[in-house]
């Protein structure tokens, strides 16, 4: 358990690091999403076959209720990914020094949105590509999962900040990329989508007719 707790937090900082080192300026301007998209996958690549490559509250929270991970690693994996994200968040204000950020202050009913429908396509695609039966064994899950990132990013990053993860959400407020006071949108819908994501799969019958433990477990 330590193992995939140390993995979760590992991932989840390379994540919010490159988050905040490619949005705060000087930063990688319009190609952020890109950058933040190719971190995530090549962490979850990195992490999936030791914790299963979360690095996401949102996720932790669909595979849960899909029932690839128990209440213990739910709990585990959410405070290592905070913990990850709160120290890449410190890094890279000690890195950035004085950069005075342009703080996006939220329109909460848009963002809300938003972040529900990008934070429910991110984890429908972890469930589809990482575990169901149909494609067990693939080698495409982190690029898949990275992609609908970028995305997501490039589609309504304007509108909510794009976090779709709620560690990243909480490290966009330590940045003051957002308004910390806004973070609530981002945990309430973030933790709606995914859970919404796994109602669908499991509803749908996505999984396949047997269970399976795909890429991340």
């Amino acid at each position: 358990m330590v193992k995939k707790l140390v993995a979760e937090a590992i991932g989840t900082y390379f994540l919010v690091f490159t988050v905040g080192q490619t949005v705060l300026e000087p930063g990688a301007g319009q190609f952020a999403p890109i950058a933040i998209g190719l971190a995530l996958g090549v962490m979850i690549y990195a992490t999936g076959h030791i914790s299963g490559g979360h690095l996401n509250p949102a996720v932790t929270l669909g595979v849960f209720l899909r029932g690839k991970a128990t209440a213990a690693e739910l709990a585990g994996y959410w405070i290592a990914q905070l913990i990850g994200a709160g120290l890449a968040a410190l890094g890279v204000l000690f890195l950035k020094g004085d950069v005075a950020p342009v703080t996006m202050t939220l329109a909460p009913l848009p963002a809300l949105m938003a972040e529900f429908l990008f934070t429910g396509a991110l984890v429908f695609v972890v469930l589809n590509v990482a575990t169901a039966r149909g494609t067990e064994g693939n080698s495409f899950y982190g690029l898949a999962i990275g992609g609908t990132v970028t995305v997501g990013a490039f589609a309504v990053g304007g509108i909510s900040g794009g976090a779709f993860n709620p560690a990243v959400a909480v490290a966009l407020g330590m940045m003051n990329i957002v308004n910390f006071g806004d973070i609530w949108i981002h945990l309430l819908a973030d933790l709606a989508g995914g859970a919404a994501a796994a109602v669908i799969f499991n509803g749908f019958g996505f999984a396949g007719d047997k269970p399976v433990t795909a890429p991340p477990a």
